[in-house]
């Protein structure tokens, strides 16, 4: 009796011995009694499905489909929202989409803020799974730390490139086991960069959030500090002691403080003396520029030097063979 009343509450499932002596007392198969569980387990699993995906779909409100049809060529199933969790599920290669709300799902938030807003975790995390995804399908050599200020020394004449830029930079750090991940920025992802280690290799990971040339290679250089410190997290744009430490080390690298401070000390930031000492130093002019800026010589809001000296950068990875 007391096995019965436990079974019949729905508290305890139909075992193999239960579903015998069932059919020996009513005069039915075993298969029966084990079909009617397995059947009950469907449903029960059907419900838990149906209830996940409705937390799913609102997650999903935070996430812009369009970019992973954009650059990763998924099909766009205009009002499928159920397909469209789908194939986000499959691509990013998780369970659920409930995990992207995880502060640290893959790499720590190197920084906390009372301003991150779950969009921003959300597509933060997205961006930085993208990433591992290709860094773990990437082979290279073990990570090699003299190799890689070899490497960082000699990219720093790229700065003026344009063409193949992304696919120069992947094969000068993979030599150092750096396998260099670039994306274009994902809406409301708020994230500059990442690092992490992956295997005997390390993550390099960096997107186009601003949009122009100069804050591309800063934020390259910020990442690249953050290696070099043995820091392996996501970046936020916090003023903090790690975070002040990266900027200190991506202005050094691409102005050199010796040459700076002769440059300012002449006092003259108009084009032509600006555009005069980048090629000394063989930097784009707009990395100058924005060193001048961060310095307080040049107001943020010169549009005409901006303009000028300032060169737009959005990648598009369907060009750098990523896709």
């Amino acid at each position: 009796p007391k096995n019965l009343s436990i079974l019949l509450k729905g508290e305890q499932a139909i075992s193999l011995d239960m579903a015998m002596k069932l059919s020996r007392m009513l005069g039915t198969s075993v298969e029966y009694w084990l079909n009617l569980q397995k059947n009950y387990e469907m449903l029960v699993a059907e419900f838990k499905l149906q209830e996940e995906l409705q937390k799913e779909k609102e997650i999903f409100k935070f996430i812009d489909y369009s970019y992973f049809c954009k650059y990763f060529g998924m099909p766009e199933l205009p009002r499928k929202t159920e397909l469209q969790i789908e194939k986000v599920r499959s691509f990013l290669g998780i369970a659920t989409l409930k995990v992207l709300q995880e502060k640290n799902l893959s790499v720590n938030f190197r920084s906390y803020s009372e301003k991150l807003s779950l969009s921003n975790i959300i597509n933060a995390n997205i961006m930085v799974q993208i990433a591992i995804n290709i860094a773990v399908k990437t082979t290279g050599p073990i990570y090699n730390k003299k190799k890689f200020e070899q490497v960082i020394q000699k990219i720093l004449s790229f700065t003026c490139q344009q063409d193949n830029l992304v696919e120069l930079l992947q094969k000068e750090f993979l030599q150092a086991g750096v396998i260099f991940v670039a994306l274009p920025n994902l809406k409301n992802s708020g994230i500059n960069g990442a690092t992490k280690k992956i295997g005997n290799n390390v993550m390099l990971m960096v997107n186009d959030r601003r949009g122009y040339a100069d804050t591309f290679w800063f934020s390259l250089y910020h990442e690249i500090g953050h290696i070099m410190n043995g820091d392996y997290q996501i970046t936020f744009k916090e003023k903090n002691e790690v975070e002040n430490n990266a900027d200190s080390y991506a202005e050094n690298m691409l102005v050199p403080e010796i040459e700076f401070k002769r440059f300012i000390g002449e006092n003259k930031f108009d084009e032509k003396s600006i555009r005069s000492f980048a090629e000394k130093i063989d930097r784009d002019p707009g990395i100058v520029l924005g060193r001048l800026q961060k310095e307080k010589k040049v107001a943020f809001n010169n549009q005409e030097l901006s303009k000028a000296l300032r060169r737009k950068f959005v990648l598009d990875i369907r060009k750098t063979g990523e896709k």
